[in-house]
Order: structure tokens, then C-alpha cells, then sequence
């Protein structure tokens, strides 16, 4: 759903029985209201993006569709459209403020982190899930995971592990962050705002946006990962994922073992992938999702993607049998191969 009303464009992801997992229509819709919207003279000072429901912002991309269509021209424009949403929203001028009130992850992620204004809330939970199902953490991972603290945007891509609540706000996941009952107060706080004479630079929003964010968020050092980013740092820290492997095992604490776990679990190609899309990362957004298309257009042709979706959207068995048993199996050239350019001039272009 949009409306542009008093200078504020908003857009509802409104499919809340799916957590608001983005279809190739609402792909479409969004980038053609964003372009307009950015447009010289179009009327909208800024654009507010927020999820149906109570559940989720957005859970990502409806992946069951696309796993429906093995090998179809459907898989090939949903990646790269959706990609190119990203890219737009990185690049727009208008200010741009996503409501993370709630689950985000993967095609979530794309459309919010790579915009100028994210606002959270004690109910937000941030997640790159991808290895888990075969694919690789896209979206841009490989440009803003790779520019949080430390290692840590590493071990968000390889483990999956969930940021949430005011943790997001202070490893910069968020810009900002409220209590979710206030809301509704914020939104008509930027209608006020937006009408105002005159033209609306970020600056004016971010005023806004500071004097509502919840000092409890603010001032808050404590949660999971603030208190074991040293040992992620010590575990990640590694010119090979095979020696972060060593690095876990070599362990025995509670964050050790759980992340052990949660990589134990994970498609073995999708690990080495990811970790040498994450190891150093891009300068640009652009160049990540370049990276990043390359990645999942050859996934999506191997057996893993559609196994992944099997054993955690179908069957929910939670046991997917992947093409590797060990990461040791995964040859060099086999790595090479999936980030090589694609063939007959295929590859992304901005």
C-alpha cells in the first residue's frame, strides 16, 4: 500500500500473514514509487517505509517463489530487480526512514540498511539467515556487514545469529531507535515535519529522529553480543574458514559451542562463499551487489538453495542434506568459479 499525503510518501509492506516478504510485484511497485518520488517537483519531501502487522518489518524475499521456478527467467529478474531496489535506495536523494518494528532480515535488510534512516524498536530482530538455506547473505552484506565493529558482521553472515532490540541501535544496524507504542506519534511527528515550507534536507529528519530516540537505547551497553564480541573478535579472526573452524574447537565456552552449532548446520558452500565475500568486503554498495548477484544467480542452479527450502519452509524438517559434507570438499576453484563474471555480458549494471 502508498499514499503521499502533506509531503510524506509512505509505502506499507502489506502482506503480514508472510512477515511482509517481498514478491517481485511489490519489488516493482516500490521501485517505480521511489523513482517518482525522487523526482524534481514531485511534491514528497520524504519517504516512510513500515510493515503490516505487529510481527515483522520484513522477513526478506518470498523464497518459496522463487524456489518454485528452478531455472526460469522469473528467479533471474527477481534477483536483479531487487537488487537494483537496494541500489536505489542507497542512492536516493529524498530522505528515506524504514520502521524496523520487528523481524528483518535478508530482502528486509536490503530495502532498510542501505537507506539513510533506520528507526528500531525493542521489538526489532536483525538476521542473515542465508547460509542456512543454500544461499549466501546478499543484499549488500558484502558492503555494510563488513563495515560493522570487528569481526562481527563476519559472524552475522556465516552463523545467522539474530541482533535484536537496542543492540542494533548500538552496533549502527539502526540509526535510531523508539519504543514501538510511540510509534504512531513518530509518524505524525514527520507529517508535521514535512509540511513545513521549503525543501526537507536530511538534517531536519535526523533532528526529528535524535530528539525521539529512547535514551534506554542510547545510553545501553549490555546484550549478547556486546558482551562477547571480544571472543567473536578472537574467533573470527582467521585468513581461512577453516582455521575459524580450528579457532571454535579450540574452545570451550558457551559462545564456542553455540556458534559451532549454528555453523554445523549451514550449507558448507554457502560458508566458504560467504566468508570469502565477507573476508574483506567491498568500498561500495554497488560493487557488493555486483559481487553478490554473481553469487546467487549460480546458487540458485545448485541443489542446496532448493534443498535448504525444503528442510526449513516445506518439510520443516530442519535436516537438509547439502551437496558437501565438510567444507573441506570446496576446492579452490570451485570458489572462483561462482564469483567469476557471468557469461554473454549477464553480470549487474548500474
Amino acid at each position: 500500500m502508498s499514499s503521499v499525503e502533506g509531503g510524506v510518501g509512505l509505502i506499507t509492506l502489506n502482506r503480514p500473514r508472510a512477515l511482509n516478504a517481498l514478491t517481485l510485484g511489490m519489488i516493482r511497485t516500490m521501485t517505480s514509487l521511489l523513482k517518482t518520488w525522487d523526482r524534481e517537483g514531485s511534491g514528497v519531501k520524504v519517504i516512510l517505509v513500515k510493515g503490516a502487522g505487529e510481527r515483522a518489518f520484513c522477513s526478506g524475499g518470498d523464497i518459496k517463489s522463487i524456489a518454485k521456478v528452478k531455472g526460469e527467467l522469473f528467479q533471474k529478474d527477481f534477483i536483479k530487480e531487487e537488487y537494483l531496489l537496494d541500489h536505489l535506495v542507497g542512492t536516493l536523494k529524498v530522505p528515506y526512514i524504514t520502521i524496523l518494528d520487528g523481524i528483518t532480515m535478508g530482502g528486509g535488510v536490503g530495502i532498510s540498511i542501505n537507506g539513510r534512516f533506520r528507526v528500531g524498536t525493542e521489538k526489532t530482530v536483525f538476521a542473515m539467515p542465508e547460509c542456512g538455506i543454500g544461499l549466501i547473505p546478499d543484499v549488500g552484506a558484502g558492503y555494510f556487514l563488513t563495515k560493522l565493529e570487528g569481526k562481527l558482521g563476519l559472524f552475522l553472515g556465516l552463523t545467522g545469529h539474530r541482533v535484536t532490540k537496542w543492540e542494533c541501535l548500538r552496533f549502527g544496524i539502526t540509526t535510531h531507535a523508539i519504543k514501538c507504542s510511540m510509534v504512531g506519534q513518530l509518524e505524525e511527528e514527520i507529517r508535521i515535519l514535512a509540511k513545513k515550507e521549503g525543501k526537507l534536507e536530511a538534517k531536519d529528519v535526523e533532528k526529528l529522529l535524535d530528539k525521539w530516540s529512547e535514551p534506554e537505547a542510547k545510553s545501553n551497553n549490555d546484550g549478547y553480543i556486546a558482551e562477547n564480541l571480544k571472543e567473536i573478535n578472537t574467533l573470527f579472526t582467521a585468513d581461512t574458514l577453516e582455521e575459524i573452524w580450528n579457532n571454535i574447537d579450540n574452545k570451550d565456552t558457551e559462545l564456542s559451542i553455540s556458534t559451532k552449532t549454528k555453523l554445523a548446520k549451514n550449507s558448507p558452500t554457502s560458508m566458504m562463499l560467504a566468508f570469502h565475500q565477507l573476508k574483506e568486503g567491498k568500498p561500495t554498495l554497488a560493487e557488493a551487489l555486483i559481487v553478490e548477484h554473481r553469487l546467487m544467480t549460480r546458487r540458485f542452479q545448485d541443489p542446496d538453495f532448493y534443498e535448504g527450502v525444503r528442510a526449513a519452509l516445506i518439510d520443516k524438517d530442519q535436516n537438509p542434506v547439502w551437496k558437501a559434507d565438510s567444507i573441506k570438499e570446496i576446492s579452490k576453484d570451485l570458489v572462483e568459479g561462482y564469483f567469476s563474471k557471468l557469461e554473454l555480458e549477464q553480470d549487474l549494471v548500474f
